[in-house]
């Protein structure tokens, strides 16, 4: 196993995390808003991050909330605790934007415990079809850095684009997506060409999980052109099981850390996330005829 995946939505309730994130955003809106639960954490939000979601001062968490969070908060730590002592990296799953300043707050106060010694065991997620996802990655690098905290991230394209220009479209803003695939495509590739001169100058670590095959060739020059040793730990690549298996064997035959994903739950639960998955990927299924030829 060369990492494990987590949904902090598997183990905290929705409605909590949708009240979290509101509190998050609002303390950021007005820094004098007290938090007393919050734990130390990396920054969450960007100038370009979307807030709409939180337009009213929200209430603070019932002692019933902060019980749940606390729960929740010991269910993460427990899983952070068994990564470290298998030294094996957990890997935080990104969700909808009305939830993930929660998420992140749950992994970088997560992250700040528990990566230790240049060993990032828990890694935060950036979608990279978010307009902020370059600058707020650009933020709690530089942030962990400075507090001698080693991090490590997945970067992935995104999957809720639909519902994300939806939902922010009933409010009457912007969509908070890029507004075209290629501003998606060099976003990612923006952030990429960041995190591997991070590891080049022995900083963080990523694991690129994309479909993309121009993505992965792309990341696979930059590493070589940047002195990366392709057995480097701290660079891996990944994709679903079943899914882009020319880019898989591709990456591996060139001597990349390379895995293959398999999503473990329930069938009413992992259904859903694997289509997703499809949707996310539509664009790129004409890769399809290429495995095909390639596997043959």
């Amino acid at each position: 196993v060369s990492f494990l995946i987590a949904k902090i939505t598997a183990i905290c309730p929705i409605s909590l995390l949708r009240r979290v994130s509101d509190l998050l955003r609002w303390q950021y809106k007005d820094p004098s808003f007290n938090l007393p639960w919050k734990l130390h954490t990396l920054p969450i939000f960007s100038t370009s991050s979307p807030l709409y979601h939180t337009l009213q001062k929200p209430p603070p968490l019932t002692p019933e909330e902060e019980l749940d969070l606390e729960l929740a908060h010991r269910r993460l730590q427990k899983l952070c605790q068994k990564c470290v002592q298998e030294n094996v990296p957990l890997l935080i799953d990104a969700e909808y934007t009305s939830l993930q300043p929660a998420i992140d707050y749950f992994t970088y106060s997560s992250a700040i415990k528990h990566n230790r010694d240049g060993n990032p065991i828990v890694y935060g997620t950036v979608q990279a079809y978010l307009k902020d996802a370059k600058e707020r990655l650009f933020m709690a690098s530089k942030a962990a850095e400075k507090l001698g905290v080693p991090m490590g991230f997945k970067l992935v394209r995104g999957a809720y684009m639909s519902s994300e220009t939806e939902s922010a479209s009933s409010l009457g803003y912007d969509s908070p997506i890029h507004n075209s695939i290629d501003e998606t495509h060099a976003c990612y590739n923006d952030c990429a060409g960041f995190l591997l001169e991070r590891i080049a100058n022995g900083n963080d670590a990523v694991v690129f999980a994309t479909h993309n095959i121009d993505s992965g060739k792309l990341a696979a020059c930059r590493a070589r052109n940047l002195g990366i040793h392709k057995g480097n730990r701290r660079l891996e690549f990944a994709q679903l099981y079943g899914m882009s298996e020319a880019l898989s064997f591709g990456l591996r035959n060139a001597g990349f850390q390379v895995s293959k994903y398999l999503p473990y739950g329930p069938v009413d639960m992992v259904m859903p996330y694997l289509l997703r998955r499809a949707e996310e990927n539509r664009g790129l299924l004409s890769t399809s005829n290429i495995d095909r030829v390639l596997m043959w």
